[in-house]
């Protein structure tokens, strides 16, 4: 049986992983500007990754460095000084997903544990055992992987050796996210971090012969989306992940907002902690509020992946459900009066919910508003301007207000 589990959550830039610190991480991954597998988000220089890793240590969470692309001639000689920045920065681990630089990263930081990332294709114990053997700690495996196979990989490999498995999050149409549609259509290396994403896009039929003729195989109403995959949500599954052998429960989203980050983190934070606090029960369910919380962030139709065999794609379209938006973040409580800091646009007589770590949501509803000065105020149409709500109960510098849409 795997010891206590980790709950790992994405930091794609500095508030990013303030939002996953704040909302209960285990560990954050992340990367500098170099060799990861996200260049969408702002990432880390070495200054910002030394204070990063210095923040993430002071509460007690570790941070693992990606260096998981699949990297060309011109770019090896860069690698020592990646790994040289990631040891001086004192990072817990690496995350590399090929062979040439899994022998690099021992060679120039000797010390450092690594993770083999999911970009490699894990897919068999005989796999990870020979990872290991090469000095692994930790295999991320495919996300193809059913749960049967997950725990014989478990059995068939030593004990030491960590298993981290997705719980949330995209889900890639390609197999082990080896795409190459970005390349052709866009001319953007999926393998290098900076996928365009072009199966999300809507297709449509042409003739050759009648190139005017154009023709939408309709999915839904909204066109054919035939390339894209649901999302990843594993909320109820807990039990099935540990019990499994997964050491680690890997959130993806490292593009995405610090909103998503903080929700996501907050909702595995408690469900785990829940499970924890079960006894390990193998028939734990997360209350409710934790279970909707994941349909407040911004999400395509939810799947469990492979994890209990093929997945179901029928529901599969081009758009997002957005339901919620971040209306502020939370300064000061004091003497019934809350302080916020706006994010998007908030009116008087609107309702806020009030999402605290650890906390079941609560409103409440903002039948005064006032700026910084105290001035009555109808409307909080300016970004980080701060606004005054009256507010009976105590709310956590940092927590987050949301508005329905």
């Amino acid at each position: 049986m795997p010891k206590r589990p980790e709950v790992l959550a994405p930091a794609g830039d500095a508030e990013r992983l303030e939002a996953a610190l704040q909302y209960g991480a285990d560990a954050v991954y992340l990367s500098m500007t170099q060799f990861g597998m996200r260049t969408a988000p702002q990432n880390f220089d070495e200054t910002a990754l030394a204070a990063a890793v210095q923040k993430a240590h002071g509460r007690g969470v570790s941070v693992y460095l990606t260096c998981n692309i699949l990297p060309r001639n011109d770019e090896i000689a860069q690698l020592p000084r990646y790994f040289e920045a990631a040891t001086a920065a004192g990072v817990d681990a690496l995350i590399v997903a090929d062979l040439g630089v899994i022998g690099m990263a021992k060679r120039y930081a000797p010390y450092m544990p690594l993770h083999i990332s999911t970009q490699f294709g894990v897919v068999n114990y005989q796999t990870a055992r020979e990872l290991h053997d090469m000095g692994a700690a930790r295999v991320v495996l495919a996300r193809e992987l059913s749960m049967e196979e997950i725990a014989e990989v478990r059995a068939k490999t030593p004990a030491e050796l960590e298993l981290e498995c997705f719980v949330h999050g995209a889900m890639c149409m390609s197999y082990s996210g080896r795409c190459l549609i970005s390349n052709y259509l866009a001319g953007r290396d999926a393998n290098h971090g900076d996928c365009a994403q072009p199966c999300r896009w809507r297709y449509e039929v042409i003739e050759p012969s009648a190139p005017e003729a154009r023709y939408t195989v309709e999915e839904t109403k909204n066109g054919s989306f035939i390339f894209n995959a649901n999302d990843l949500n594993m909320i109820e599954h807990i039990p099935a992940l540990y019990h499994a052998g997964v050491s680690s429960f890997k959130i993806e989203g490292r593009a995405k907002a610090a909103y998503y980050a903080a929700v996501t983190t907050n909702a595995y934070r408690v469900a785990t902690d829940g499970f924890i606090a079960s006894g390990y029960d193998v028939n734990y369910r997360p209350e409710e509020w934790v279970i909707e919380e994941l349909q407040k962030v911004s999400h395509r139709p939810y799947t469990t992946g492979f994890y209990f065999g093929m997945p179901n794609q029928n529901l599969a379209y081009g758009g997002y459900v957005r339901e919620y938006q971040v209306a502020a973040v939370a300064v000061e409580w004091a003497n019934g009066v809350l302080t916020v800091s706006q994010r998007n646009r908030f009116v008087k007589g609107d309702t806020l919910e009030v999402l605290e770590a650890g906390k079941a949501p609560f409103s409440i509803a903002v039948d005064d508003l006032f700026d910084g000065e105290g001035e009555a105020i109808e409307a909080a149409p300016h970004p980080t301007m701060l606004c005054r709500i009256p507010c009976e109960r105590p709310v956590s510098a940092g927590s987050l207000l949301r508005r329905a849409l």
